[in-house]
């Protein structure tokens, strides 16, 4: 078991956490947020199943959009929450903006467009190049195929409907996630929509 007291100091508590996107929300409002509700439930229903620290879970899920505070950025985003998460001193969250969107660590595989300056896709590339995704990172990128903003969508239906938004969906990209799904399956030893509770979650704004 990781020491809490110094893992408290690399993501916030769960009531600091959902402060955060709150205020998050405020600054660009959208269904963003919900969206990163669902995710941390998942994470956190999975986590529980799988051996691992279902707060620390919730609270990565939660946060890893949190870029998005910053405006309607797509691979921005990620820098966005990076620097803002680092700035605060939580390196596991600015971590998972980080790992989210890249189960490959591979940046050209991102789905949506690239609207980073220089100094922003150096800082993700290097980010990315100098870590190794665990199943921290692992468990946000799957929650995030299947977090909607009103609940747990099937992940081929939400894969789809990313792919139809932005005009494509990188086929390396598509099939991890799958297997990301068939992995923590195997670690809960249940299928994946019940143990997220998919036909009755509703993140809190549609509660």
């Amino acid at each position: 078991m990781e020491d809490r007291t110094e893992m408290n100091n690399k993501y916030p508590d769960r009531e600091e956490a959902e402060r955060i996107l709150k205020e998050a929300e405020s600054c660009n409002p959208g269904p963003w947020g919900d969206h990163s509700r669902t995710a941390a439930h998942c994470a956190e229903a999975i986590a529980e199943r799988s051996g691992m620290d279902a707060e620390k879970a919730y609270v990565l899920g939660l946060l890893h959009d949190i870029g998005r505070k910053f405006g309607k950025r797509h691979l921005g985003h990620v820098s966005d929450g990076y620097s803002y998460m680092m700035s605060l001193g939580y390196d596991d969250a600015a971590r998972i903006c980080l790992t989210h969107s890249f189960n490959e660590k591979d940046i050209s595989k991102y789905v949506g467009k690239f609207d980073t300056t220089e100094e922003e896709t150096d800082l993700i590339v290097e980010g990315l190049n100098a870590l190794e995704l665990d199943d921290y990172d692992r468990l946000i990128q799957l929650c995030d195929s299947i977090a909607g903003a009103e609940g747990v969508m099937d992940q081929i239906e939400r894969m789809t409907d990313v792919k139809t938004r932005y005009g494509g969906y990188d086929q390396a990209k598509w099939d991890a996630n799958v297997r990301l799904k068939e992995y923590f399956e195997s670690k809960m030893g249940m299928d994946l929509y019940v143990a997220v509770d998919k036909e009755n979650y509703r993140p809190d704004g549609l509660m």
